[in-house]
């Protein structure tokens, strides 16, 4: 049986170490989809932080924008994507569709064999931003983690470091 399943939450809430948990679950070794870029030093050093706390079962496949692909790519062992946000990101930045890339993605997913992990952010709680490609992202990010939502077979809210079943 296919395994989606979403983990989402706020920043520094616990998602990715949850996620890495229940990917490995699964079987190892276990392909980590990164989609973060690093333009800067300050997320080269967050890139180093997830290396570091992963282990040798982990194969890394840096991917931020093809992840229909890299799920093809990976197919017969459990993967984790990280993230759905940086994803996204990197869509809307680069003047992608990322409404035709997220409904890629949904329509692909429940067509894996091997269970995918997909870690994203609640990124639409807060204020509502001042410009208008913030308020963009805010609601692609809220309109994208629905879509993946309704395709999972399980969520889980990260709060402060502790999973709680949403679905």
């Amino acid at each position: 049986m296919t395994r989606i399943i979403l983990v989402t939450g706020g920043a520094r809430s616990g998602k990715s170490r949850i996620a890495e948990e229940r990917t490995l679950a699964f079987g190892r070794p276990a392909s980590y989809i990164a989609t973060a870029q690093a333009f800067d030093s300050e997320m080269e050093k967050r890139i180093a932080t997830h290396q570091e706390r992963r282990g040798a079962e982990w194969v890394t496949h840096a991917e931020p924008l093809d992840l229909v692909g890299a799920l093809s790519l990976t197919e017969g062992q459990p993967r984790l994507v990280d993230c759905l946000t940086l994803w996204l990101t990197n869509l809307m930045l680069g003047g992608h569709d990322w409404q035709s890339a997220g409904r890629e993605l949904v329509a692909a997913l429940p067509r894996q064999a091997s269970p995918v992990v997909l870690v994203t952010n609640e990124i639409g709680a807060g204020i509502v931003p001042e410009n208008k490609l913030a308020r963009d992202f805010r609601d692609a990010a809220g309109l994208l983690n629905q879509w993946v939502a309704a395709v999972a077979d399980e969520v889980t809210l990260a709060v402060a470091g502790l999973p709680l079943k949403v679905k």
